[in-house]
């Protein structure tokens, strides 16, 4: 295993954290803000340089009306020379029988730096269902451009399943869309029945998509799905869950609830890194969506000789 280069925590107070490292050799970040109001961009040339980049508001929640609350979860992504960002927003912060209405949502930035230039939205990215729906992810694979995203199906108990669809373009969906992971194992139904905040991870053959299960709290750990590079990765049978979860809450390292990940590459190029967030408590008052302690978090992991992911266990903070 390699040593952990990177101090932890990376940044405060910043929940489902997405990096990217760009072809220009910045690295650019996003992540939920504690108000859930806006989407703040930041970029640097190391990953480390992330904590004191200097964060720039990329667009701001609306007054009334679906994109007015709650925004969650965005990530940035380059696609055919544009810059796009997938988010989820609601109308309200209530609940409805214990559900959000979140919608998928995509902005779209044409300038070659993101953190500068307008962004314009491209308006909802639409499913098969006008139901509780976030945590998108884009990704191309031999061609074609998938979309994968969690969503509530009215006919099955539970929060969030997740989802894969062909895309027509970077905010449109075309033909069929198929589910292919429900929360089925104990660790992914604590609290609430949840798979959540798909990234994908393409090596050794296989492409992985790493999720997170269970209520955000201490519960909240990260799962697994594997498919071949060669299957079919519109068919649901293609893809394979690790029965166990992949990374957990490890009281002895003081890591709570780790998760909504993200995959980048180390500054040389030669290592994967798992970026992630966690909290460095246990107990919370009140509810945990509400508590702004999930830092975000980075880490080197490696690979075993089937060619699986090792993420081993959160490593401690610096203190």
């Amino acid at each position: 295993m390699t040593t952990q280069p990177y101090k932890n925590p990376l940044i405060e107070q910043r929940a489902d954290p997405w990096v990217y490292k760009h072809e220009d050799g910045y690295y650019y970040f996003t992540a939920s803000v504690p108000e859930y109001d806006l989407i703040e961009l930041r970029r640097s040339k190391t990953i480390d340089g992330l904590r004191e980049a200097n964060p720039v508001v990329a667009w701001r929640k609306h007054e009334t009306g679906m994109l007015s609350a709650n925004i969650w979860a965005p990530e940035i992504h380059y696609i055919d020379g544009k810059w796009y960002i997938y988010f989820a927003a609601a109308h309200t912060s209530e609940t409805n029988e214990g559900l959000f209405d979140h919608r998928m949502y995509a902005l779209e930035n044409e300038s070659a730096n993101p953190l500068e230039g307008e962004w314009v939205e491209k308006g909802q990215v639409k499913t098969k269902w006008e139901s509780f729906a976030l945590d998108a992810t884009s990704f191309e694979h031999k061609g074609i451009r998938y979309y994968v995203w969690a969503q509530k199906d009215p006919n099955i108990e539970g929060n969030s399943n997740l989802y894969i669809s062909e895309m027509e373009n970077p905010w449109t969906l075309k033909g069929e869309q198929v589910m292919i992971s429900t929360p089925e194992y104990d660790w992914e139904k604590i609290g609430f029945l949840v798979n959540e905040g798909a990234a994908v991870l393409k090596r050794n053959g296989k492409i992985f998509i790493a999720f997170s299960g269970s209520a955000t709290d201490y519960n909240y750990c990260m799962g697994i799905l594997v498919a071949d590079e060669d299957s079919n990765l519109l068919d649901p049978n293609s893809w394979h869950k690790h029965p166990e979860p992949v990374f957990k809450t490890n009281e002895e390292s003081g890591q709570y609830g780790p998760g909504h990940n993200s995959f980048t590459v180390s500054e040389d190029g030669k290592h994967d890194v798992l970026i992630y967030h966690a909290r460095n408590y246990k107990e919370i008052e009140g509810d945990p969506l509400y508590d702004p302690n999930r830092h975000t978090r980075a880490q080197i992991f490696s690979y075993d000789e089937n060619g699986f992911p090792q993420f081993g266990i959160p490593v401690p903070d610096e203190r």
